[in-house]
């Protein structure tokens, strides 16, 4: 399905971009303790994507991805190093404080869906903007609802839904707070190559029109050399490489 012009729907509110870097890190290493001893899955990560950019990180199974994307988000916390997201150093905040910084700032898309099962497909949208006490919250559920063309599917449960259409609501849910960043982690990786292909477009499309800071996990060559820039990783080390 192609995915509805914008121009259909209201604009989302105004919102200020943060000046300079949406998210740093300075020699960020992640160790973890095995019967053989330290493993280091991270080693001295050097990063620093600006407002608006879109990144891609790319590199083989194992190879650190999904950990890297998890720190940068404040969902884990590193063995060493700094984490700087939206201006806010994340090793000076405890999880409840790295909490409330994601809400209604960050944004996430995973592989998996992250769907709750007993929740309408509009119920999945609301819910972060209700616990972000946004006051227009089922205005702008039904808002990106029918931004990703799912508004007949508004009481449908996710067991209801194809992969792709999951999806698509996992993508109107991460961007209904209007967030500043939106971290994706392979969200194509459990979609057949033409819904892989549409959900990109949905996601690039989307992201344009909103102007968030986007960086993404992903195997796939074709959607990294879409992005404006790529970090590979090869056995938790990090290099930028040239966009073809």
């Amino acid at each position: 399905m192609t995915p509805p012009d914008s121009a259909q729907f209201p604009a989302s509110p105004a919102r200020a971009l943060p000046a300079g870097s949406a998210v740093t890190a300075h020699g960020l290493s992640q160790r973890v303790s095995t019967a053989d001893g330290a493993l280091a899955i991270l080693s001295d990560v050097e990063l620093d994507v600006k407002a608006g950019e879109i990144l891609a990180i790319t590199g083989a199974s194992g190879s650190g991805k999904s950990t890297l994307l998890g720190l940068l988000a404040g969902l884990d916390q590193p063995s060493s190093g700094e984490i700087v997201l939206l201006g806010e150093r994340l090793n000076k905040l405890d999880e409840d404080a790295r909490a409330r910084l994601r809400a209604g700032r960050v944004g996430f898309v995973f592989q998996s869906f992250q769907l709750l099962p007993a929740l309408t497909a509009l119920e999945n949208i609301l819910l972060p903007l209700e616990l972000a006490g946004r006051t227009d919250a089922r205005e702008r559920a039904t808002h990106w609802l029918d931004r990703v063309g799912l508004s007949a599917r508004a009481a449908h449960t996710p067991r209801q839904l194809s992969g792709g259409e999951q999806q698509r609501i996992a993508i109107a849910r991460a961007f209904a707070t209007d967030p500043q960043i939106l971290f994706a982690d392979e969200p194509t990786g459990n979609l057949d190559a033409d819904t892989g292909a549409r959900i990109i477009e949905l996601l690039f499309e989307l992201n344009a029109s909103a102007h968030t800071t986007l960086i993404l996990v992903t195997h796939d060559d074709a959607l990294a050399s879409r992005c404006q820039r790529r970090l590979h990783l090869v056995a938790g080390h990090a290099s930028e490489v040239a966009i073809a």
